[in-house]
């Protein structure tokens, strides 16, 4: 029996844990780290292990974990969706191997797959005579979530199976798992874009993908650049599957994405190694993993083996060590960005994290700040993850010694000293001095930015050289800019003077969707650009467009209309588009390229990496405009592969098909001339 102590912290374990999973899986709000919750969890089993009689229905360790929320249809799934026991080392994971061979001698003799344990939001999709008709998050394993309208906006999920046209026969009946998240890329662009535009941001790409995917308006979640991977065929009158590696292959066959990195072994030492290489190169992986995951290949095997407590016997969590590490908050520290969002940082100790040393984190905004209740002094806990910016995660309360202060909120500008406002529906802060030169400096960098105008030789050091000597003071100045004013600057000759000025010139011919990219409004991208030029042809039509009639270009909600709207209204923007008519930069939008019979029309791409002057929205776009199609794994009919830093396993893959190499330059010259 249990003495009364152990029976208290059992049942404080099981109080802690349901309240850290209630803000991790509904409010996504997690405030301690993984490592720390999967300790308090493994304290719980111990003891139930131990005391059997402590085991109660209600355990964390008897469910999944996350109740399904009232604000959307319940979905019973046809099978239990499942956990999965972890183990931290060789060590544990040669344990788990041991066990189960004293439970079923042909598990020596298996041979095993192993995936990456994405860290993103597992969905359950459902299909009948080839038609996805239903997805649902898995809830609490038993009971899930409708989410069907919101997973319809995810590019990478096939509508029909299979999504190709192929000479394979789709099941009458199929339920799959995946999972929903959010690339490292273009959750850093994604993230930026919602603080410019006042939204609430995100504080890693798992908890944005399931705020997303848990949006009551499906056209919010179709602006979250979602992805879909997936590796389990929970229930199917189809295709007799014996083997893991056996479902992966026919999953990719229907259209649904697989892990390229995912590989059969033929004996476990091999598959363990193969875990632990990942260890330092999940970094260079475009989704977030914390572990690799281990499987028996035969599933006769593996579903012969059974489940304990919610775990299948025959599957393991390999699990990387943790990624966060604590540092002290020096400072917290502001920046004003091109539309006026000021956005706080933290100043820390320099501590390694990820192999990099990390001096600044981001903060995302006051709101976060204060209701993380985060202290200038304060032992912090801070996570990065690949080439997500390192984040503040929350204040190590331990560590406090009654000397820390809290913030104040900003009651000026600190660059320019101007009043600042927040509006009561936004939790940004904006300074309101349209011509403070943070703002100038960020909009001039973005104005000739490669995704931009792509004024060659104008970068980010000579925009802010332009602004403080007083050169421009919006960003149509440029185009008054001279060569005998450019050569008397230190640095500047006259043959880099010419070459500026001569970039400058030739800006001017810019296509419109370009230009309207360079203005800068709240949440105008490329992709919404292009389509504002396709309706409105012209800036002088544009600008006298109301809301509504924003509203019928695709893609364009309440909120970028109004964003729109506001930018002509204001006076210094009604100033800028005088000059830039009078400069001759006034683009008018031709014959659209159709793309039926665009120059990338017939073509397939598939795009690895992290390229380095166009996001991967970006570039898909730009494909997508030219007839082209994207794709997110390779085949024999994938025509280029577009290959940026850090590629990754698809590019040996696409050696071993003997599929062409192309780069971010390469791919705009097959474009339009």
């Amino acid at each position: 029996m249990a003495s009364s102590d152990i029976q208290q912290r059992a049942a404080e374990l099981g109080r802690v844990i349901h309240s850290h999973n209630h803000n991790y899986y509904v409010l996504q709000e997690p405030l301690i780290s993984d490592d720390e919750f999967d300790a308090l969890l493994k304290e719980l089993c111990r003891l139930e292990a131990q005391y059997p009689e402590l085991v109660r229905t209600d355990s964390p360790t008897q469910r999944v974990g996350g109740k399904a929320s009232d604000k959307f249809q319940k979905v019973w799934h046809p099978a239990p969706i499942l956990s999965l026991g972890n183990a931290y080392g060789v060590d544990e994971a040669q344990a788990w191997f041991e066990r189960m061979t004293r439970l079923d001698d042909r598990v020596e003799k298996t041979g095993w797959v192993v995936e990456p344990k994405i860290d993103g939001l597992t969905v359950v999709l459902h299909y009948e005579d080839g038609m996805f008709v239903q997805g649902a998050t898995r809830g609490d394993g038993e009971i899930g979530e409708d989410i069907t309208s919101n997973l319809r906006t995810i590019r990478s999920l096939p509508l029909r199976i299979p999504a190709a046209a192929t000479n394979i026969s789709h099941p009458r009946h199929i339920v799959v798992r995946g999972e929903a998240y959010i690339p490292k890329q273009e959750f850093v662009t994604w993230n930026q874009r919602l603080a410019t535009s006042g939204e609430r941001t995100y504080v890693n790409p798992r908890n944005a993908a399931s705020g997303a995917l848990r949006q009551l308006d499906p056209n919010m979640t179709a602006r979250c650049p979602l992805a879909l991977l997936c590796y389990h065929v929970v229930e199917t009158d189809g295709k007799i599957l014996a083997t893991q590696w056996g479902v992966l292959e026919y999953l990719r066959s229907m259209g649904f994405g697989v892990a390229d990195i995912s590989q059969r072994f033929n004996n476990l030492g091999d598959a363990l190694a193969y875990c632990q290489s990942w260890a330092d190169e999940r970094f260079t992986l475009n989704y977030e993993v914390d572990g690799m995951v281990i499987k028996i290949d035969d599933l006769l095997i593996q579903n012969s083996l059974g489940v304990v407590g919610k775990d299948p016997r025959g599957a393991l969590a390999f699990k990387f060590p943790s990624v966060e590490v604590t540092t002290n908050l020096i400072q917290i520290g502001v920046n004003v960005g091109r539309t006026g969002v000021l956005t706080p940082y933290a100043v820390l100790e320099p501590v390694k994290v990820g192999g990099v040393t990390v001096k600044q984190a981001t903060l995302h905004n006051f709101g976060y700040i204060f209701d993380k209740d985060i202290r200038i002094g304060d032992r912090v806990l801070i996570k990065r993850a690949g080439e997500v910016i390192p984040y503040v995660i929350g204040p190590v309360l331990d560590r406090r010694t009654g000397r820390e202060r809290r913030p104040d909120l900003p009651t000026s500008c600190p660059v320019c000293g101007k009043p600042i406002r927040q509006s009561e529906h936004e939790a940004a802060i904006y300074c309101m001095n349209s011509v403070c030169p943070a703002q100038l400096r960020r909009n001039l960098e973005h104005f000739v930015s490669r995704g931009a105008l792509e004024i060659d030789g104008f970068g980010e050091k000579l925009a802010s050289r332009f602004v403080e000597l007083g050169l421009v003071e919006d960003v149509a100045d440029i185009f008054s800019l001279t060569k005998e004013e450019l050569s008397d600057l230190d640095g500047f000759g006259e043959r880099k003077a010419h070459a500026l000025v001569e970039a400058i010139h030739k800006a001017r011919t810019c296509q419109l969707d370009r230009l309207i990219v360079a203005l800068g409004i709240r949440g105008v991208g490329a992709v919404v650009a292009s389509d504002l030029a396709s309706r409105f042809k012209s800036l002088d039509a544009l600008r006298k467009a109301k809301c509504d009639e924003l509203e019928t270009a695709s893609g364009i909600g309440p909120n970028i209309s109004q964003a729109i709207v506001d930018w002509f209204s204001k006076r210094n923007n009604q100033s800028v588009l005088r000059k830039l008519r009078q400069a001759g930069c006034w683009p008018q939008q031709g014959t659209s390229i159709n793309p039926s019979s665009g120059r990338l029309a017939g073509k397939t791409f598939v795009i690895t990496g992290t390229l380095k002057n166009w996001s991967r929205s970006q570039a898909t776009a730009f494909i997508e405009k030219n007839g082209g199609r994207v794709t997110t794994s390779l085949s024999k009919k994938t025509n280029y592969l577009v290959v940026g830093d850090n590629p990754g396993s698809k590019q040996k893959k696409a050696q071993d098909l003997s599929i062409p190499e192309i780069n971010e330059f390469a791919l705009r010259t097959l474009g339009p001339d």
